[in-house]
């Protein structure tokens, strides 16, 4: 951690004392934060997966951390990999409507892929299916993900 400011070091403290293993983190794109349906995909999740504590990206201190981890190191995502997803025991991601993946969903569901942890995809209905290997042909671009969470 040496790399980092006393604020950040503070700041990843922080964060990590507010995981409660076992987590399982709700990747999903931002346009469905503090909608009625993240928290319905959440509520589910918490009901199928008992033995978990949710870790939603959605919390003010993930935005927080998000903002600073961009001003002082040039990356946002820095503090989910960095941080966050290597604290995971699982996750849940939540895909668009066609079954493509945001950038930044596929990459934190790759993340915990590649660590040998389960990961699930969950639908606006709240189907949930396992995911046993990863299509990167539903990866969306940059662009890709900006234009559908933006407009």
């Amino acid at each position: 951690m040496e790399q980092y400011s006393d604020r950040i070091k503070e700041r990843i403290k922080q964060a990590r004392g507010l995981i409660k293993s076992p987590a399982i983190y709700f990747g999903h794109p931002v346009n469905f934060y503090n909608t009625d349906k993240e928290r319905e995909l959440c509520e589910m999740i918490k009901y199928i997966f008992p033995g978990h504590n949710l870790e939603n990206p959605n919390q003010l201190h993930h935005q927080e951390n998000y903002k600073i981890w961009k001003e002082e190191l040039g990356s946002g995502m820095k503090y989910y990999f960095d941080i966050i997803l290597p604290k995971m025991e699982a996750g849940i991601f939540l895909p668009f409507e066609d079954e493509m993946w945001g950038l930044g969903v596929f990459g934190e569901a790759e993340f915990i892929f590649k660590k040998k942890k389960p990961i699930w995809k969950i639908d606006l209905n709240g189907n949930i299916d396992r995911v046993k290997s990863l299509d990167y042909s539903k990866k969306l671009s940059l662009e890709e993900t900006r234009k559908r969470v933006y407009g």
